[in-house]
């Protein structure tokens, strides 16, 4: 790796990285196989090869200047050769113009491959990610899988494109250095192999306390990117504002940036410390080689031109040596992101897709719906919270699912919507296990209006248009006309290309409820399940909600999770849950006279 604060070729690199504890540790508990790593290079291979051959083109190429420097100086100025200093310096051109062509190339290709490895990873993550059961992404904070598929990632991409070019040109380079060292003067060779060490070891020494900074750093800045995002968010404001929090995050935010001050002074000083190091360094070992030269036992019959042709040798090869030494840790820190990565990979699918999907046209389907037998608990849970569970719901009708809190309701609403699998038993619509429908299939017959309503940070066009991306202006009227919305949404000064805000906070909560509704309107589900969609709202805007949910059941086969009774009179059924199991079964009416629990909680 360069080294930012080297000029030309007057310095070595960084020294030898340390290897992060955190990283020996996640390899220790999930070490990576090296087939998994060859399998990610492998549809690479071609570029690879060139690669390499590019890495050592490059490395020999450029051996070739010292020689003839040592020409111009010994054979071509003092003869006045000036055939032989013309072609000395055409040489010298033509060196420098390829190996910078060179070094262009393998820049371009040692990023393509590493860009394209890092974009295969970011799609087969995400993928897969996004496959897993929602019971996942309830126990797994958000920050993490960001942190996984963002920072982990991008943090790969450097290393291993860092990593895949510096062993073969490091490798390549110190070796044609030595070599070409050896053969202008073994003893200053020797030499310099005795220096080579010391100066090895201090620019070691020096670079592990800027790694020690440098890592403080970086864990005082992540504790200011949480502050920022905890105290600035929208949510994180309310908070602070509720609170009277205020001076108490200030107060903290400044002490976290006052720590971030120290540290970047100390990483500053030991950057010029390093520098003047250096400095040192390298101004006494061209005059150790120059006093040598002095001395018959060292000289040999040395030259003006062969001196200086290794004292340019002599300076660069630090550089290579110290890239090899770093090789160690830059592997062990690619292998624990890599670590890291396969291990969301390797996350079981609890919700896996067909293999085989059967036909599913959503234009086709009836929507008759049935639970036969389900049953469903947790993978970590001891009881079942769905137990036995038969309901039928024919095509066209409305059921209403209510209990106390815990009685399973939402979970049954969650496997119709296919979000978990019933332990056992099978749900079907039209006959179809919905473990045999595609899920985008799945997707576009059964739609979802939920208590917590998600829209997105973009206008309020493109939230509509994610249940049906070709619609057009019209049907998007249409479908807010019909969710009692539009008149809102008419009075905004951009209208439909209105930004909603961070989780729909431009709107209010029945505002938000009923944008939803309109969504749902236009992807024209044929099954509906309607998860207490009013729960959180007052009775004014229940009552404006609820007429846009008439408006949206009418014709579909409806599963209401209700908390609200008086949303649910007209329900075919009602089914009262307690503890995942069927307690009482009827209309609203018929379920009053019976005097049971839905009586009970009629009269709460």
């Amino acid at each position: 790796m360069s080294d930012p604060l080297a000029v030309g070729m007057t310095g070595p690199p960084h020294g030898p990285a340390k290897i992060d504890p955190a990283d020996r540790a996640q390899l220790t508990e999930s070490p990576v196989e090296f087939s998994r790593v060859a399998h990610l290079f492998a549809p690479h291979r071609a570029a690879l090869v060139v690669l390499t051959l590019t890495i050592v083109a490059a490395s020999v190429i450029g051996m070739g200047q010292p020689f003839l420097l040592r020409a111009v100086i010994d054979d071509a100025l003092p003869h006045q050769n000036t055939r032989l200093l013309g072609l000395a310096v055409a040489g010298m051109i033509a060196i420098a113009l390829v190996t910078a062509v060179l070094g262009v190339a393998q820049t371009w290709l040692a990023s393509r491959i590493g860009e394209r490895v890092m974009h295969r990873l970011r799609v087969d993550v995400f993928d897969h990610v996004q496959n897993q059961a929602i019971s996942f992404f309830k126990r797994t904070r958000g920050g993490e899988i960001q942190s996984r598929l963002l920072n982990d990632i991008a943090g790969l991409q450097s290393v291993i494109t860092t990593t895949a070019t510096s062993v073969a040109s490091n490798f390549t380079t110190a070796v044609a250095t030595a070599i070409a060292m050896a053969a202008l003067s073994w003893r200053l060779s020797l030499l310099s192999l005795v220096i080579l060490p010391p100066a090895v070891y201090l620019t070691r020494r020096v670079a592990l306390i800027r790694r020690d900074i440098t890592s403080q750093r970086q864990r005082v800045l992540a504790d200011l990117h949480a502050q920022v995002d905890e105290a600035l968010s929208v949510n994180g404001a309310m908070l602070t504002k509720t609170l009277g929090a205020g001076q108490s995050r200030l107060d903290a935010f400044e002490a976290t940036s006052d720590d971030l001050v120290d540290l970047d002074l100390r990483s500053q000083l030991a950057g010029k410390w390093r520098m003047a190091t250096m400095q040192v360094i390298f101004a006494a070992i061209p005059a150790v080689i120059y006093l040598s030269a002095g001395f018959p036992a060292f000289s040999g019959g040395l030259t003006i031109g062969t001196l200086v042709a290794f004292s340019a040798l002599q300076a660069t090869i630090f550089r290579p040596v110290l890239g090899l030494l770093n090789v160690g840790a830059q592997w062990v820190a690619s292998m624990a992101l890599l670590s890291r990565i396969f291990g969301y990979l390797d996350l079981p699918v609890e919700v896996p897709p067909p293999a085989h999907p059967v036909a599913f046209p959503p234009d086709r389907v009836r929507g008759d719906v049935r639970f036969d037998g389900v049953s469903y608990r947790y993978p970590d849970g001891d009881a079942d919270v769905v137990a036995g569970l038969d309901l039928e719901i024919p095509a066209g009708t409305s059921a209403a699912l209510v209990g106390e809190t815990g009685s399973g309701k939402s979970t049954v609403a969650a496997l119709l919507v296919r979000l978990a699998d019933p332990t056992a038993g099978s749900v079907t619509i039209d006959g179809v296990d919905l473990r045999d429908i595609a899920p985008a299939d799945l997707a576009r017959v059964v739609g979802v209006v939920t208590q917590e309503t998600y829209l997105s940070h973009t206008t309020i066009r493109e939230n509509l248009r994610q249940a049906r991306p070709d619609a057009s202006a019209a049907d998007l009227w249409d479908a807010l006309a019909a969710a009692q919305v539009d008149h809102v949404v008419r009075d905004l000064p951009d209208g439909l290309d209105t930004i909603v805000g961070a989780r729909g906070h431009r709107f209010s909560g029945g505002e938000r409820q009923r944008i939803a509704v309109a969504r749902t309107l236009l992807g024209n589900p044929t099954v509906l399940v309607l998860d207490e969609a009013t729960s959180a709202l007052d009775n004014e805007t229940e009552r404006e909600l609820q007429a846009a949910l008439d408006h949206l059941v009418a014709g579909r086969t409806t599963l209401t999770i209700a908390h609200r009774l008086s949303t649910i009179r007209d329900a075919d059924q009602i089914v009262v849950l307690d503890h995942g199991r069927v307690v009482e079964r009827g209309r609203h009416a018929d379920l009053l006279a019976a005097g049971g629990d839905y009586a009970q909680m009629a009269r709460e």
